[in-house]
């Protein structure tokens, strides 16, 4: 990954991490809607925040290529924290899916996206020895809906578009255009790349 394409996603993942970090240690800090879900579901909320930022903040580092090459243990203790992380975020989030905002469409974009982070992940850490950075770039790309959903939620009460509507989509538009970029990424290089290269 370029350096400055990097350094982006480790500074937005960092700030997400560092809010998901807040909400679940601060009393009264986050939104209305996290409050709500709070008194709700604190255990599965719990287990999302708690994994979700370990994910964001581990998952960035492990697209370091100097690390990958360089440190090679530090990259493999990251992968595994990065896995149990992402275990226990998306178990949390398949809790949570059934009692967000905004009905079916909802529940289903959010579920889906906890089933696509689970699943992704352990095809990852199954594959460390063939296309292991294909299924970690993907299970990235779904980590790091966390960010793109807090980038699309006020842009798009700045536009003025009714919550609901908006939330609706969101759900889906928060995960699914960062998997596509992925594959788009990961489409050309698979003809050029052996699988095995790809670790």
């Amino acid at each position: 990954m370029r350096r400055l394409a990097w350094i982006t996603v480790v500074i937005l993942g960092s700030g997400v991490a560092a809010y998901a970090a807040g909400v679940l240690l601060v009393p009264n800090f986050g939104s209305p809607l996290v409050a709500n879900i709070r008194t709700r579901l604190a255990i599965p909320l719990s287990m999302h925040l708690a994994g979700g930022a370990l994910a964001l903040s581990a998952g960035a580092w492990q697209l370091n290529t100097r690390l990958r090459h360089d440190h090679t243990s530090v990259h493999r203790w990251l992968g595994r924290l990065y896995v149990v992380a992402v275990i226990v975020g998306a178990l949390g989030a398949g809790m949570l899916a059934p009692g967000s905002k905004e009905g079916t469409v909802t529940h289903l974009g959010f579920g889906f996206l906890a089933i696509a982070w689970f699943g992704t992940t352990i095809a990852a850490y199954r594959a460390v020895r063939r296309s292991h950075r294909r299924w970690m770039l993907r299970s990235y790309a779904l980590t790091f809906a966390a960010v793109t959903l807090r980038v699309y939620l006020p842009f798009s009460e700045i536009l003025g578009l009714p919550f609901g509507p908006s939330y609706q989509v969101i759900s889906w538009l928060c995960w699914v255009p960062n998997l596509v970029l992925v594959e788009l990424f990961l489409v050309p290089r698979s003809h050029m790349i052996p699988i095995e290269a790809a670790t």
